[in-house]
């Protein structure tokens, strides 16, 4: 018997609905790019220039006006002197031009080669300037009338300056000198160590302690409920107010913690717990297990409750051990939450700034990669070394990411 061919349906109508679907996500699709690739490739960007804070503006000319000499009375003498300077360092300003007006009462006794001067209008042509050019143009003035009240103010009358800069940022000189200086620093490995460290440990720490507040509250008791409750309170604290009670209760000389280990005799002088290697990045990470692990908490709380009973009553009348139900049957239903909250937590924690920040400001060996991006950026100003670390942190993440999926791809064709 011939097989007929299914049916294909209307082609057209499927086109006509396609196309309308893509229509609809074409704004959604477009805001995102705007959000994330826009300022993405702006990093990038940024990361092969040697740009520092001040280059942000481009280049301009700047022009501080102000008057020397006193004057009264008419033949009274005195300078309007105009201090000019170029804003960048290295960048040039082209088609300087100075426009400004004298001061009514005021006659000018002698001009710049480069200025020319129609009635009371000043219009001076300064050329081009390089980086770093400083000067003061001076234009001598005499009174032709009498200032009773002083002289006349000439900043009331504001000196118009215009040029034209070419921002670094817009050229298209490129250049490795600020992924050359990252990896030459003397501290580039130790800060790679406490950014792996930080990450490893805290993600892997925080499934762990998940795991094992899941497994203590899937169980039926009296103050369940409460518990939920108390486990989450250090997710949806404040980290503000969680790192400043950190740091409080932690302090050398006044913390709780310290007074209690003193008095306990566990030692004799009181510890430095936040500013004290490697002791500091101990206390960072188990800073980011304890206020982390409430998520994964809930989302293996969740897959527990959602996995059959009967394979464990199965399991019971067999004679299996409490572990051997955990490893064998309760696991391998939690491998799948597990593998999405160990992707995200790592993810989440190699780009944590604040927890760290907030605790010991990067010092003590707590120095990861995001804490170095602020410290390029802002605290010496250098931009484009900073972009270059969050390149590096882009790249070190699409690396993890490529990794994972292709090991936990293998892992399902097992």
């Amino acid at each position: 018997m011939a097989r007929t061919a299914p049916p294909q349906g209307n082609k057209p109508l499927q086109k006509q609905e396609a196309r309308l679907a893509w229509g609809l996500l074409l704004p959604t699709i477009v805001g995102v790019a705007l959000i994330v690739i826009l300022p993405l490739l702006a990093i990038f960007w940024i990361s092969f220039k040697p740009v520092t804070l001040g280059d942000l503006r481009p280049p301009s000319a700047i022009a501080n006006e102000r008057m020397r000499g006193d004057m009264a009375l008419p033949g009274d003498t005195a300078t309007i002197e105009y201090r000019l300077r170029n804003s960048h360092a290295e960048s040039q300003v082209t088609d300087v031009r100075l426009v400004d007006t004298i001061p009514q009462g005021l006659s000018v006794v002698a001009l710049d080669p480069r200025c020319e001067l129609s009635g009371q209008q000043l219009d001076c042509n300064l050329g081009n300037w390089e980086g770093g050019h400083r000067e003061t143009l001076k234009i001598p003035v005499v009174a032709q009338m009498e200032f009773p009240q002083g002289p006349p103010r000439v900043r009331e009358t504001i000196a118009d300056i215009t040029g034209s800069g070419k921002s670094v940022l817009a050229g298209l000189d490129f250049t490795f000198q600020n992924f050359v200086a990252v990896f030459n620093a003397r501290d580039f490995l130790s800060v790679l160590w406490a950014t792996v460290f930080y990450t490893v440990v805290g993600t892997i720490g925080a499934l762990v302690a998940g795991l094992f507040a899941a497994l203590l509250l899937d169980k039926s008791f009296r103050g369940r409920g409460f518990l939920r409750g108390l486990f989450l309170f250090p997710y949806v604290a404040p980290v503000i107010a969680a790192a400043f009670t950190w740091v409080t209760l932690f302090d050398p000389f006044s913390g709780s913690a310290n007074a209690l280990l003193l008095q306990m005799g566990y030692t004799e002088t009181p510890i430095n717990f936040f500013g004290k290697r490697p002791l500091a990045l101990i206390m960072v990470t188990v800073f980011e297990i304890w206020r982390y692990f409430p998520l994964s908490f809930l989302f293996i709380l969740a897959r527990m409750q959602a996995v059959d009973k009967d394979i464990f009553e199965a399991a019971d009348m067999d004679g299996a051990s409490p572990f051997q139900k955990f490893r064998y049957l309760m696991l391998p239903q939690l491998f799948g939450i597990l593998s999405v909250l160990f992707l995200l937590r790592f993810i989440w924690t190699f780009n944590k700034f604040d927890d760290i920040f907030l605790l010991t400001g990067g010092n003590a060996g707590t120095r990861t990669l995001t804490v170095n991006v602020y410290e390029q950026a802002f605290a010496i100003a250098d931009i484009g070394a900073g972009a270059a670390v969050a390149v590096v942190i882009f790249m070190c993440l699409l690396a993890f990411s490529t990794l994972y999926f292709r090991a936990l791809r293998h892992e399902e064709e097992l």
